[in-house]
């Protein structure tokens, strides 16, 4: 029977395994607790290529985080997956509509996605707030037509949605948009991503 450890010593040991498995790899240091965080949630070192980001969005993520913004997500999993806690203590909280009764019912209407009613709902919020999109592309076709008729106030959009229709698509509409980002190129990403991308940089601010 293997040797029983501690989580905190579980999730140290992994992130020195990661560490050694990326040996010489060079790393933007801004963007590391990142992508470890990523790769320590998914196993997958693939998001050591296909993790790319705006100039300085993890600086402008922990800004907006440390200025008390929200978070918005498309998938309960992603908010159940991001510490609350430390968010709360900058003034900040999870948000997600997908499972609101207006959301699914102004969808059923207009015969569109409960994803792309939900980011419109989340644009009447009064402060700019992260996007953390892990499952939903039209959750970012959303976001950028609302942004482009000047309803919604992005500080930092995290485009990880996994799967195979619009996926690709609506990630490279995002990093070709002038907001800042974080996305992960190709079919890969998820919740637990979208979740660790925030989770890096909430964990990076306690650090401070």
């Amino acid at each position: 029977m293997p040797e029983i450890i501690s989580p905190i010593e579980i999730e140290k040991r992994s992130f020195e395994i990661i560490s050694e498995i990326l040996n010489d790899r060079k790393i933007d240091p801004e963007n590391e607790a990142v992508i470890k965080r990523v790769i320590h949630t998914t196993a997958d070192f693939d998001f050591m290529d296909t993790l790319c980001f705006s100039e300085h969005a993890v600086c402008k993520g922990i800004e907006a985080l440390r200025s008390g913004c929200d978070i918005v997500t498309d998938t309960q999993m992603a908010k159940a997956g991001i510490n609350k806690t430390i968010l709360a203590s900058f003034g900040g909280e999870v948000q997600c509509f997908m499972s609101d009764p207006d959301v699914a019912a102004e969808a059923k209407r207009r015969e569109i996605t409960r994803a792309i009613v939900s980011m419109e709902k989340a644009a009447k919020l009064t402060k700019p707030c992260i996007y953390a999109i892990g499952n939903a592309p039209t959750a970012l076709f959303s976001i950028k037509n609302l942004m482009d008729e000047g309803k919604l106030n992005a500080a930092l959009i995290i485009a990880v949605p996994v799967g195979f229709v619009n996926v690709v698509e609506s990630k490279e509409m995002i990093i070709n948009s002038k907001v800042p980002y974080i996305a992960a190129r190709g079919r890969k990403g998820g919740s637990p991503v979208a979740a660790a991308i925030c989770n890096a940089m909430l964990y990076q601010i306690k650090r401070d």
